[in-house]
């Protein structure tokens, strides 16, 4: 009965917090557009009696996920969003992988002082950091006025309402969800092995690229997945920092609830976009659960 019930708590999670809302999104993806309150004229209905809902199931309308293929906005927007989740990804690992390495070579006492650091910025709130890059992103914000004060510039440069100022949010945002995993990794790594790569006749940036970065891969892996899953649907950076030009699935979805109202449309987009999310999602769990396996 304990093993059961401590089972049972993370399914009961799992079921009041993803599955159900799910069902009710799915349900509304189904449903037709109308002028009411909410916008929308559901297709199924649990009160009509189990024969209305048999005829349901035996035609069911799947008219807004069609809409969605016949209209370019959606699926470039869907690409546009893997794009930039990709390449900010990417990004990410390039600053990330260096200051975790940084970390895990520091000095022991120094390392909790490197931790809290990075981890300082969730003391303040999402929306206040992202909006701090405007003030430091725009044409008189202080990264031009830092560069036309030294002369590398002659005129300011245009980085705001870009598709650059989102992978510096992105990035910005996400690193520290890349650093922790990959610090973890090269806490851990038996430092006898470079030495005897390096006995072998391996130079220090051989012994790193054979030893050191495989030895992290699980810790890379895990950190591109927690960075690129919730950086596919990012609504917030592309809206502030983003322009009119940058095209995110997350910005199309929020348009489509409170702009346009048009609920059913927008709960379509919604499931499409997380049956894409269940790729990475899968893909991490395995990874985990081979890195558990590897350390049992």
């Amino acid at each position: 009965m304990r093993r059961a019930s401590l089972i049972l708590i993370p399914y009961l999670w799992l079921l009041a917090l993803f599955l159900v809302p799910f069902l009710i999104v799915f349900k509304i993806s189904l449903s037709d557009t109308a002028l009411s309150i909410p916008p929308y004229r559901p297709q199924l209905d649990f009160a009509t009696g189990w024969q209305e809902i048999r005829d349901f199931f035996g035609h069911l309308d799947f008219e807004n996920f069609t809409f969605l293929t016949t209209d370019d906005l959606y699926w470039k927007a869907y690409i546009s969003s893997l794009q930039i989740a990709f390449f900010s990804t990417i990004f990410t690992l390039l600053v990330g992988y260096p200051i975790a390495y940084g970390m895990a070579n520091a000095p022991d006492h120094w390392r909790p002082t490197l931790m809290m650091l990075v981890i300082l910025p969730f003391w303040t709130s999402f929306l206040i950091r992202v909006y701090s890059w405007i003030g430091i992103l725009s044409n008189e914000g202080y990264l031009n006025q830092l560069l036309l004060s030294i002369g590398l510039i002659s005129e300011p440069l245009h980085i705001l309402n870009t598709n650059t100022a989102v992978y510096i949010g992105i990035v910005y945002t996400y690193l520290p969800f890349m650093i922790l995993p990959i610090y973890s990794a090269l806490e851990r790594l038996d430092t006898s092995l470079l030495e005897a790569a390096e006995d072998l006749g391996c130079s220090r940036l051989t012994a790193f690229w054979l030893v050191t970065v495989p030895l992290s891969k699980n810790g890379i892996i895990a950190g591109c997945f927690l960075v690129f899953i919730p950086a596919l649907g990012e609504f917030v950076i592309p809206s502030l920092l983003g322009g009119s030009k940058t095209l995110m699935i997350g910005k199309v979805l929020w348009e489509e609830f409170f702009n346009n109202r048009d609920w059913p449309v927008a709960s379509a987009v919604a499931v499409i976009l997380l049956l894409i999310l269940i790729v990475p999602i899968i893909l991490f769990q395995r990874n985990e659960q081979k890195q558990r396996e590897a350390d049992g």
